[in-house]
């Protein structure tokens, strides 16, 4: 039987990779000790890999695919094929920022002032090529971990993976610049994509899972209103395109469906009920597909 082989990023996106994958129709269960996820399609077999690992495993071909952050496929410099932009992280649907950034108290300012200094990171090279495009010397060693308490004692900046910054303001930290902004990536091997079964195959994964993300920030609702209050809610209404309109067996009275933001429902429904709106409903989606 044919088979893709996806690395899923063990860690930080573990948890909410795991559970887009869930809301894109796929369910992955990982017990405690084993890095061999099971999941309930018999034509992927997965395995639980760092995300830093993946871009060059999918690179050489041990991955037919995998996701990781741009970040990371920059660092490793891997040469490999993007078929999606999947915009979340480990706390909700954002980018994360790799910055540079010192104790609230220092003088450096800007990039400049980074002339001479030592910068602790992860992300070697991609920090390395950010001071090269500014016309900066300055030494930038690897840090295992725990970067944001070598300064100011160990080196003089860090260049950080960030999504709200609220770690670095706890260590009494502030960013200087942004290098980059990241998002996670689907990333397929170049060989990969040119067999015809496995490119449909990833191609349908990353169809699901970009439904899955769209759906994420929205939910339905569903009302009945009479067709002489139409109109007037008709203008609290926004929708992703045209709300749904439907002849109920009562012919004074039609029913609405239409997808929102989640966020402004609060606002919304309060208003909805005054401009005549009965029997109104709210429901989650697990796929939205353009």
């Amino acid at each position: 039987m044919n088979k893709i082989k996806l690395g899923i990023p063990k860690g930080s996106l573990q948890e909410s990779t795991v559970e887009l994958f869930k809301k894109a129709g796929f369910n992955i269960h990982i017990s405690e000790r084993s890095y061999k996820p099971t999941i309930d399609d018999s034509e992927i077999e997965c395995l639980l890999i760092r995300a830093q690992e993946i871009p060059k495993y999918v690179e050489q071909g041990v991955l037919d695919a995998g996701l990781s952050g741009k970040d990371w496929i920059m660092e490793t410099k891997a040469d490999v094929e993007e078929v999606a932009d999947l915009i979340y992280s480990k706390t909700g649907f954002g980018k994360v920022k790799l910055v540079i950034a010192v104790p609230e108290d220092s003088k450096i300012k800007s990039v400049k002032d980074l002339e001479g200094k030592r910068i602790a990171t992860e992300l070697v090279n991609v920090t390395k090529d950010y001071l090269k495009k500014n016309k900066v010397n300055a030494e930038v060693e690897f840090s295992w971990g725990a970067t944001e308490v070598k300064v100011p004692e160990l080196v003089d900046a860090i260049s950080e993976l960030t999504e709200t910054g609220s770690s670095l303001r706890a260590n009494k930290l502030r960013i200087v610049d942004t290098i980059i902004e990241s998002t996670t990536k689907f990333i397929v091997n170049k060989k990969a994509m040119q067999d015809s079964w496995k490119k449909e195959k990833i191609q349908e994964i990353a169809l699901l899972l970009n439904g899955a993300l769209a759906a994420g920030s929205k939910v339905g609702l569903k009302m009945n209103i009479e067709k002489k209050n139409l109109n007037g809610l008709l203008t609290s209404l926004p929708s992703l395109k045209s709300p749904t309109i439907s002849e109920l067996y009562d012919k004074d009275w039609v029913a609405i469906e239409t997808i929102i933001e989640e966020k402004i429902v609060r606002e919304i429904i309060p208003k909805l009920k005054k401009a005549g709106a009965q029997g109104i409903v709210e429901y989650s989606l697990n796929k939205i597909i353009e």
